[in-house]
């Protein structure tokens, strides 16, 4: 039953993943929203089964999860983002990644910066059972989200003007707005069933309390931004697709943030084991490097292009071994 449970949940969350692309390109052609807020509710979207896990990892008391299933999840993003790189070259589409983009991955890198210091000097301090380190958190991303939307607002016309020819394709704003709403709600539905359900073939199938059984989780709660890139890409959404994953992660941050809200026994990360420190380094170094893939213009050389793709996936599969180490320790 579970696994028919798994398989149906997967289909429908990746439908829905598809239908949050196509609304999600209709909204940043079709309304005066600029293309990072579309980007961040593209990534808040398809982040919204790590809302459910965290969640229910607090309610059974397991903050190590909680903690882990977030710095996991951006980890594995980036991963993907790499991989989809490479899979489609010769699009180069990391070259179309906009100022924004690139902006929302320094704050992403920041914030993680916040959280890895967090870990690593263990702060107790909190104020009504929410940690100090948390209420920084909360802040910094509510200012920095603030100063990139106020940037990129500057630019709306020009981008308009440059995508005027677009403005007919796909459905009218309005069934978009109400399509991208209702397949919001559902991909948090059937996204949490694909986790949970995906969390018990993993303790079915024996690999629940090893280290490989939290990829299949990890594969699971990751599945609708990897759908949502394909499809931006798809739709030649460049900076959608690029947003879509950097935005993820940028929202990812923030469910950790509200997590400690329900967390009600102290500061939640310093509840959580310190071997969280290598995750969140780990997703600092992998950020770094695609930012700077972002960051290149004029590529020529398709071989070249693929150098930063390759080395994030590389640098991913090396981490994941020295977290898998440091965990079994």
């Amino acid at each position: 039953m579970v696994f028919l449970a798994f398989g149906i949940s997967a289909a429908i969350t990746i439908f829905l993943a598809i239908r949050l692309s196509i609304y999600a390109d209709t909204i940043e052609r079709k309304s005066a929203l600029s293309g990072i807020l579309i980007a961040l509710l593209l990534g808040g979207a398809t982040s919204l089964p790590e809302i459910t896990t965290s969640v229910t990892s607090i309610i059974i008391s397991n903050p190590d999860l909680a903690v882990g299933n977030v710095l996991g999840s951006n980890l594995f993003n980036v991963m993907i983002l790499a991989t989809l790189d490479l899979f489609f070259r010769k699009h180069k589409i990391m070259i179309y990644a906009s100022k924004e983009n690139r902006y929302t991955s320094l704050l992403t890198i920041f914030l993680s910066f916040l959280v890895a210091a967090s870990l690593f000097f263990n702060i107790p301090y909190h104020i009504f059972g929410i940690g100090i380190d948390t209420v920084i958190l909360i802040i910094v991303y509510f200012i920095g989200v603030k100063i990139i939307s106020t940037y990129a607002a500057e630019h709306v016309e020009e981008e308009e003007k440059q995508e005027e020819n677009l403005q007919d394709r796909g459905p009218t704003l309005k069934r978009a707005v109400v399509g991208f709403s209702i397949a919001a709600v559902f991909i948090m539905v059937f996204g949490s069933i694909l986790t949970i359900s995906g969390d018990r073939i993993a303790v079915i199938t024996g690999l629940g309390a090893s280290f490989v059984g939290s990829f299949l989780v990890a594969a699971s709660t990751s599945l609708p931004e990897a759908v949502s890139v394909v499809i931006a890409i798809r739709l030649k959404n460049y900076k959608l697709a690029i947003g879509g994953i950097v935005g993820s992660n940028l929202f990812n941050l923030l469910i950790l943030a509200g997590t400690d809200v329900f967390y009600r026994k102290g500061a939640l990360l310093s509840a959580a084991s310190g071997s969280h420190l290598y995750t969140i380094v780990a997703s600092m170094i992998l950020i770094s490097i695609s930012l700077f893939s972002m960051s290149r213009k004029n590529i020529t050389s398709s071989w070249f292009y693929v150098v930063p793709s390759i080395l994030i996936i590389a640098c991913y599969f090396i981490a994941s071994y020295i977290i898998y180490l440091n965990s079994a320790a």
